[in-house]
């Protein structure tokens, strides 16, 4: 055989063992209370630079192929976490949303958002309200819709 055959490399692509390893962690950071599951993604966020919209894109695509329930309708919050744990393991956090939706079906939501819009969804920005955010800005992260910067501090 002349041609070059090369597998790939274990851990990486859909499935890999790094994407599964994020999606078990949001399962777990989805059984946190609200204070301290943004505490937690808060220092997860340190040191990243704000993710573009084609990388959160491709965590997204990449989570949802690979977990049935981050892909399900009831799946949200975990699947917006381990699309934010995936892309902070490149180097990057997209904007990290939990609230409601304003427009029927009235329900709380979890998402991830890159470059002021919305990733993976069917509903647009303007029907989410966002209440608890977890972002960074400029390499210094930082927290909207409630609490300190740091997010230490408090006990839930």
């Amino acid at each position: 055989m002349t041609t070059e055959m090369t597998m790939p490399r274990r851990g990486a692509g859909p499935g890999g063992v790094r994407l599964r390893a994020a999606i078990a962690a949001a399962f777990v950071l989805a059984r946190f209370k609200p204070g301290r599951l943004r505490r937690v993604l808060t220092r997860c966020a340190k040191g990243a630079r704000p993710a573009t919209y084609e990388e959160t894109l491709e965590a997204y695509e990449a989570v949802t192929a690979t977990s049935r329930r981050c892909a399900g309708r009831y799946g949200c919050l975990p699947r917006s976490a381990a699309i934010a744990l995936v892309c902070r393991m490149a180097g990057s956090w997209p904007d990290w949303c939990a609230g409601v939706r304003t427009a029927p079906p009235f329900s709380p939501h979890a998402w991830a958002e890159a470059e002021g819009r919305t990733v993976g969804e069917q509903a647009e920005s303007a029907d989410l309200r966002p209440l608890m955010v977890v972002t960074v800005r400029e390499g210094v992260p930082g927290e909207r819709g409630g609490g300190d910067d740091d997010g230490g501090g408090q006990a839930s």
